[in-house]
């Protein structure tokens, strides 16, 4: 069964207008006086003969005609430049409403709940809304078009329909009849659009993923080195025929809309030409009014005609802000708004407490986390460690706020972290994970992670206490330099270890009260890695700290080491402890350490010829 769309068409109207209102209110008064304009030039251009061949039937003075052919001329001028002028200003304020639902849509991804990013439905309907709002023919701007040419159209309808109204009720029925049943026709196949909005998504998604994947410069080298060209368009190839396959069952659909508007609108018309055919040969009209008539009864159809094609059109446009509205509306798995006071740091720390926290993501068979229990005591370095698949990355992501457990119950200083407000929760740790982000944007403001307000001497000191301050005065502008080279032609390019010391010289900006490193040297090579690892416990002595690795020497500084297997607390302990006891981890450290032996004579004299200042 398919599921329906949340909001009908007048309610998306009703939203649309509300939108211009509190924004840009001068779309609504535009759109009403174009749609006036426009009705009321082609009413005009009807009146303008059987008007001025009424004159001639009557035996007007030329005076009189040439009056007449003024005051039609006139009123063609003035319809005709208020269109000119407002089509010219009309395109103004409906960009400025559209943006408006750009900046909620952005808003809404960059604020949203972490697990909904987990979602794949929510990620698509992204997409969908993304989509609806991306240019000047999309939904969510065309719609000021469409009840525009509605209105129009109503207006002209109103008009003819006084014209017509000495005529037979039944023409009128007739042609009534007939646009209504057209009507509802293409609206239950417009409706097929929204039904498969899911399956339009999943296609979209798949080409787009491998657009992005064969145009960034991050998978450059791997496609050319490994060969993966052939692959890619194997992918596109397969993704781009299903879609084919979409749409052209979408277009079969529509062929369908189309061809019954046809069979209705030649019904229509034909009864209502040969009604006037029989009144003209059967009532004595004059010229003027057998012309009115005539001409009235096209265009009677022409306005229904374009009643029912613009409001197929807002039905369709309905759909797609209906998707908006339904994205923008998600629910919110975490408190954003309001919630308990983040409690008061004791000595500037806190503690952290897990209890039988387990967690299963969404669609998997079996749990990542099993009934995990452990505390984090306040100022205590706890280091997660284990092999890739441990469970160490979900481990932090439920620490830091961005999962809830599935079962069990995580608090912050014995409060269950579900009764704070997430956001305040999350100011709480300076956190640098192995997807770090380094943006395109100045070194100030890759430290700081804000565009205004920076204090640049808090960053140069960061800098100098992560061991960077010297290369970032050796670039071009300084603190300013731009970093990365997609959007700017001078922008830098930092290397890996110098790229690690600047999400060291983030976090202590940051100064949050706990620390949190997800491997975020990974890339690393191992010595290096202990080294970047000791420097951040140096630099943020005393703060409770939680560092994640899975190789063993670079956390055996810590006061605590928890190995985790299958998601489970294996063994905990110090570093020395643990080896006592001769279990896992003892195992582990010692066939790691054999590279360490081999790695430190190899660093020591890469280090001797290493150049000053450089990471």
């Amino acid at each position: 069964m398919h599921e329906k769309p949340k909001y009908n068409l007048w309610q998306n109207s009703g939203y649309m207008v509300t939108l211009a209102w509190r924004h840009c209110k001068s779309v609504l008064a535009i759109s009403v006086v174009l749609a006036v304009a426009t009705a009321g030039e082609t009413v005009v251009q009807l009146l303008i003969a059987p008007g001025i061949l009424q004159q001639l039937e009557r035996g007007a003075s030329l005076p009189q005609l040439l009056g007449a052919i003024a005051i039609f001329t006139g009123a063609l001028i003035l319809f005709a430049a208020a269109k000119e002028y407002l089509d010219l200003n009309k395109l103004f304020g409906r960009v400025t409403v559209r943006i408006k639902l750009i900046e909620a849509i952005a808003e809404k991804m960059a604020q949203t709940s972490y697990e909904n990013l987990l979602d794949t439905t929510f990620l698509q309907r992204k997409e969908r809304a993304s989509s609806a709002c991306e240019d000047n023919q999309s939904p969510a701007e065309n719609i000021w078009f469409t009840w525009t040419n509605i209105l129009a159209n109503l207006l002209g309808f109103a008009v003819y329909l006084a014209l017509l109204s000495p005529l037979s009720p039944l023409l009128l029925f007739v042609i009534i009849a007939t646009t209504v049943a057209g009507y509802y026709v293409s609206r239950h196949i417009n409706q097929w659009g929204y039904h498969h909005r899911e399956e339009e998504a999943a296609y979209t998604a798949q080409m787009r993923y491998v657009n992005k994947t064969v145009t960034s410069r991050t998978f450059a080298k791997d496609i050319r080195i490994f060969g993966l060209t052939p692959w890619l368009q194997e992918v596109w190839q397969k993704s781009f025929r299903l879609y084919e396959g979409f749409l052209s069952r979408r277009e079969r659909h529509h062929f369908l809309m189309n061809l019954s508007d046809f069979l209705l609108s030649l019904l229509r018309n034909g009864i209502a030409y040969g009604y006037l055919l029989h009144l003209t040969l059967t009532e004595n009209l004059s010229a003027s009014t057998f012309l009115l008539y005539f001409t009235a009864a096209s265009g009677f159809t022409q306005w229904i005609t374009g009643i029912l094609e613009q409001f197929t059109q807002l039905s369709k446009e309905s759909l797609e802000i209906s998707v908006v509205r339904e994205f923008l509306e998600w629910p919110e798995r975490f408190c954003l708004i309001g919630g308990e006071p983040i409690p008061d740091a004791t000595n500037g720390t806190y503690t952290l407490q897990l209890e039988h926290v387990s967690y299963r993501y969404p669609g998997a068979t079996e749990a990542t986390i099993h009934d995990l229990s452990l505390i984090l005591h306040r100022g205590e370095k706890l280091a997660v460690v284990g092999l890739n698949g441990a469970g160490k990355t979900t481990l932090v992501k439920l620490l830091c706020g961005f999962l809830d457990p599935t079962e069990g119950t995580i608090r912050l200083n014995g409060i269950d972290i579900r009764n704070f407000n997430r956001r305040a929760y999350y100011r709480l740790f300076s956190a640098v994970f192995q997807e770090f982000s380094l943006l395109e944007a100045t070194v100030a403001e890759n430290v700081a992670q804000r565009v205004t307000g920076i204090d640049e001497a808090k960053v140069w000191q960061c800098l100098q206490d992560a061991g960077l301050s010297e290369v970032v005065r050796a670039l071009p502008h300084g603190l300013q330099t731009h970093l990365g080279r997609s959007i700017y032609d001078d922008g830098t390019e930092l290397s890996g270890g110098q790229t690690q010391r600047l999400m060291l010289s983030r976090a202590l900006y940051r100064d949050g009260a706990v620390l949190v490193l997800d491997e975020p040297t990974a890339a690393l090579d191992p010595i290096t890695e202990r080294e970047i690892y000791l420097q951040y416990s140096d630099m943020t002595r005393g703060k409770t700290s939680l560092f994640i690795s899975h190789r063993l020497a670079s956390t055996r500084f810590c006061d605590r080491i928890v190995l985790l297997e299958n998601g489970r607390i294996a063994e905990v302990g110090s570093h020395e402890a643990l080896l006592q006891q001769g279990g896992l981890y003892a195992k582990l450290f010692s066939v790691q350490r054999r590279y360490y032996e081999k790695g430190d004579a190899m660093h020591a004299a890469e280090s001797a010829h290493q150049t000053p200042g450089m990471a």
